[in-house]
């Protein structure tokens, strides 16, 4: 069991996205759209980019294509369950100025007439760790989503309870499936500049990099941002590092870090690598709390690594639109 008081953090991936009540066109991100790229939020530093013009990919064909997707991923029908397995790890070192300092404890002596004080010299905090099992359950009719868990195990100890909340000590995150489509979908595209900025291989499948950045006049939101990962042929979307500084409650890191004398950097990382239906499902998540120093030296206060494993799909139904409906 982790000893710390507990501190839960809304990171708000997925849950800001609205589901759509009714049918959108995308035609304003349509490949052969006129309008221009810088209208779109668009740019292209070549100079970012390790390969020759030719081979540049067509940035907003790129994001008509992730937006389509994002338009499948929040309209599909969808029930299915898995394990969702937990890992915590807490460094609360830094927590405590003195890790190793005497304590004093007063206690009635047998007769009551006296009182005595006992020196008690504190242990140095270990490392914590904890492990939970969930049984999850995600489920979308009619255009609402639900959550449901139950814990099967905390730490060694197999429990069996219903209905249960995430019992994680720093992070709380809510429907990382819909991470895509809060930054790709056609609702959100407007609010942030994209640039290409590489490309590579993830588990063999090429993919294209692509960083969203909010623009400067963009109203204030709370959707995450960062880079992410797309299949150029599908725009379906498979890796996600958010940028952290828009989490809920970002501001608890911040006064953790003024204390400790160092600056915060968290690191949020969102997998999407089991497909069914031409959709993309999480297998895993990952979150690092780190504190830099004036030198870049880091100190790590906490890790969690969440992993979605066995899946078992009842329901994945894709509302598929002809071209002419989805501009292509």
């Amino acid at each position: 069991m982790i000893g710390i008081t507990r501190v839960a953090i809304v990171t708000l991936i997925g849950i800001m996205a609205t589901i759509p009540t009714k049918t959108s066109t995308l035609r304003q991100f349509a490949p052969e759209t006129n309008v221009p790229s810088h209208d779109l939020g668009l740019i292209e530093p070549t100079s970012l980019l390790p390969w020759s013009s030719r081979q540049q990919p067509d940035l907003a064909v790129l994001l008509a294509k992730a937006a389509i997707y994002c338009h499948k991923l929040e309209g599909a029908a969808l029930d299915f369950i898995c394990l969702e397995e937990i890992v915590e790890t807490i460094d609360p070192s830094l927590d405590f100025k003195k890790p190793v300092a005497p304590l004093i404890q007063w206690i009635i002596s047998p007769d009551g007439r006296s009182v005595q004080n006992v020196a008690i010299l504190r242990k140095p905090f270990r490392k914590a760790k904890r492990k939970l099992l969930y049984d999850y359950q995600c489920v979308r009719d009619k255009g609402k989503i639900t959550e449901r868990r139950a814990l099967l195990q905390e730490d060694k100890k197999k429990v069996n309870e219903s209905d249960v909340k995430l019992k994680t000590a720093v992070i709380h995150y809510e429907t990382p499936l819909l991470g895509p489509a809060g930054l790709f979908s056609e609702r959100v595209q407007p609010n942030f500049d994209y640039a290409v900025i590489g490309r590579e291989k993830v588990k063999k499948i090429p993919v294209v990099i692509v960083e969203a950045i909010p623009k400067p006049d963009s109203p204030p939101a709370k959707e995450l941002y960062g880079k992410a990962w797309i299949e150029p042929e599908s725009g379906e979307i498979i890796k996600i590092e958010w940028s952290a500084n828009r989490i809920g409650h970002y501001e608890i890191f911040e006064k953790r870090g003024e204390a400790f004398g160092l600056k915060p950097r968290l690191t949020l990382t969102s997998e999407f690598e089991v497909e069914k239906n031409g959709l993309r499902f999480p297998n895993r998540f990952v979150v690092e709390e780190a504190y830099l120093n004036a030198r870049g030296r880091i100190f790590i206060r906490s890790t969690m690594a969440v992993t979605y494993r066995d899946f078992r799909f009842f329901t994945v139904e894709v509302i598929v639109r002809s071209d002419s409906e989805q501009g292509l």
